[in-house]
């Protein structure tokens, strides 16, 4: 039984992994032909460093000497502070919408109001009321990403059997014993779910927000190539942003999946 459970799981990981290299082989191959009707073509022929030969000879240069590591490493110190922001925000405003009728009701028509205005639509407030461009930017990705974490933690704790906290009262359980007993470890899947969504919006405002007024993060890195016409830098730090991105994307869908296993189980 056990030798057929392993050939199974790794058939199914073989198949997965042909499906992924698969992918990317049919992506690269359409790139390349981009860049040749780019590179054959006289009036495009200066744009010939989009494609991805050039774009690849670019990296070791980039990493050298230092731009991709510092790029990363300024544009995940925004996002991880934004998004420790959002979600320090976000789970209690989530937790109250899900568990009184009285706030949900009043706070529904003003956070709807703001939801639905975009992240870069604040950027001409923050600059004024920030510091510092680092503080702005950071605030405009927390005010993107705190909405899908607070909006899916409530959708997850409406799930909740309301009987679980009926029993909870009953037992003399305590609001905070409710809460890290009950409510965190029944709504673990949503709240993780919410910080996923929230990522992709963070990570989506980000490079935008750090086109003006840092001289770091991916944003500038991609601005300050654009400026000095170097195509293949230009196409190599898009192609850093969507790996990194890549990365960080799957890191929630794996957290969620072991969320989803334990608590099968």
């Amino acid at each position: 039984m056990n030798k057929v459970a392993n050939f199974l799981f790794e058939k199914i990981i073989n198949r997965c992994l042909a499906n992924f290299i698969l992918g990317l082989l049919i992506l690269l191959g359409l790139w390349w032909i981009g860049g040749y009707l780019l590179f054959i073509n006289p009036d495009t022929t200066n744009f010939a460093d989009f494609g991805p030969i050039p774009t690849f000879k670019a990296f070791p240069g980039l990493w050298n000497d230092g731009t991709i590591p510092s790029a990363i490493s300024s544009s995940s110190y925004r996002l991880f502070s934004a998004l420790g922001i959002a979600i320090g925000l976000g789970v209690p405003i989530g937790i109250l919408l899900g568990r009184s009728k009285v706030f949900r009701e009043v706070s529904n028509s003003p956070f709807q109001l703001l939801r639905m205005i975009s992240p870069l639509s604040w950027e001409p407030i923050a600059v004024i009321v920030f510091l510092s461009w680092n503080q702005a930017i950071i605030f405009l990705l927390a005010i993107a990403s705190v909405w899908p974490v607070a909006f899916y933690t409530a959708a997850g704790l409406a799930k909740v059997d309301p009987a679980w906290f009926k029993v909870a009262r009953n037992l003399g359980a305590s609001p905070w014993h409710t809460l890290t007993q009950i409510i965190l470890p029944a709504i673990a899947f949503d709240i993780l779910t919410g910080i996923r969504a929230a990522l992709g919006v963070a990570w989506i405002v980000l490079v935008p927000a750090e086109f003006l007024g840092v001289t770091s993060g991916l944003g500038y890195s991609i601005a300050d190539a654009r400026e000095t016409l170097s195509y293949d830098h230009l196409t190599a730090m898009v192609l850093v942003i969507g790996m990194f991105g890549y990365i960080l994307d799957s890191s929630c869908a794996y957290a969620i999946k072991l969320v989803s296993y334990h608590r099968g189980n």
